[in-house]
């Protein structure tokens, strides 16, 4: 099915959208649901090898999406696609990111550790220079709501200090590991001027799946404002698909009129907070 670049997604095509961040993962033909609630990710979309517990998904008012700088998605009236890559950096597969998104001439957004910052950082400062955008992405992954607030805080200001060391900017993007996140870490992320951004698009590909069904999976639900969640590490993981993909994906999307950019240019704000 064709990407559609202009107008609405596709699958809304006799509603208008009540909000521009509205999450993708809510379906106008999915059973009701109670209307202040929308589920905030699909469900098995998070490595096993981080889970140390049952994790089945959470429900995220959608009044947080009003309240707070958070968002799933860009503005639908703009022919614009983000790629975010997250758990990086490493040696492997982010470099050969990197290599791809320079063949092309596009910026992505990068949301890293803290931990593989501090173990590669002629990595991030390559980023930098070629004109990507550092997100936060914790210091080393822990699940935000099962942490105290002071470790939340503490995981989001020790990676933001390390970041700001190597690119001269403390970044105002976060992505919550996992995409756990509560309203009073919101609340707290508001007040320091941060932006909570979650996804729309979850390629699965730490799943080590081809670069062909990554594609796929991208064309099903991509729309004006989609943000693409891929990963660029861990050095683990089979994601050679996934840097694969990027042939794929950038020219098709390119094809149908959409411009990739990044997440401050999506949402015409700063990238520092």
């Amino acid at each position: 099915m064709p990407v559609p670049f202009q107008g609405y997604p596709y699958y809304y095509p006799q509603y208008r959208i009540p909000a521009p961040h509205y999450p993708q993962s809510w379906n106008a033909f999915h059973p009701p649901i109670k209307m202040n609630q929308i589920y905030s990710f699909p469900r098995n979309s998070i490595p096993t090898q981080y889970l140390k517990e049952d994790v089945r998904g959470s429900w995220t008012p959608f009044s947080w999406v009003e309240k707070y700088a958070y968002a799933f998605s860009g503005p639908y009236n703009k022919a614009e696609v983000a790629l975010t890559f997250d758990e990086g950096p490493d040696l492997v597969h982010t470099p050969l990111i990197l290599d791809k998104l320079k063949k092309y001439d596009v910026k992505a957004t990068f949301f890293l550790l803290g931990e593989n910052i501090e173990k590669y950082p002629n990595v991030v400062k390559r980023m930098a220079a070629e004109g990507h955008i550092v997100g936060n992405h914790s210091y080393d992954h822990p699940n935000f709501v099962k942490v105290s607030n002071e470790e939340y805080h503490n995981q989001i200001l020790k990676t933001g200090e390390i970041i700001q060391k190597l690119t001269g900017y403390f970044p105002k993007f976060i992505r919550p590991p996992y995409g756990f996140i509560n309203e009073e870490h919101l609340k707290w992320a508001n007040e320091q001027r941060f932006m909570i951004i979650q996804w729309s698009i979850d390629t699965l590909d730490w799943k080590g799946i081809s670069a062909e069904a990554i594609t796929e999976k991208v064309f099903a639900n991509a729309f004006p404002g989609s943000i693409i969640l891929q990963h660029s590490a861990p050095s683990g993981a089979k994601l050679e698909g996934s840097v694969k993909a990027l042939d794929l994906i950038i020219p098709q999307l390119h094809s149908k009129g959409a411009r990739f950019v990044t997440l401050p240019k999506m949402f015409s704000t700063s990238k520092e907070r």
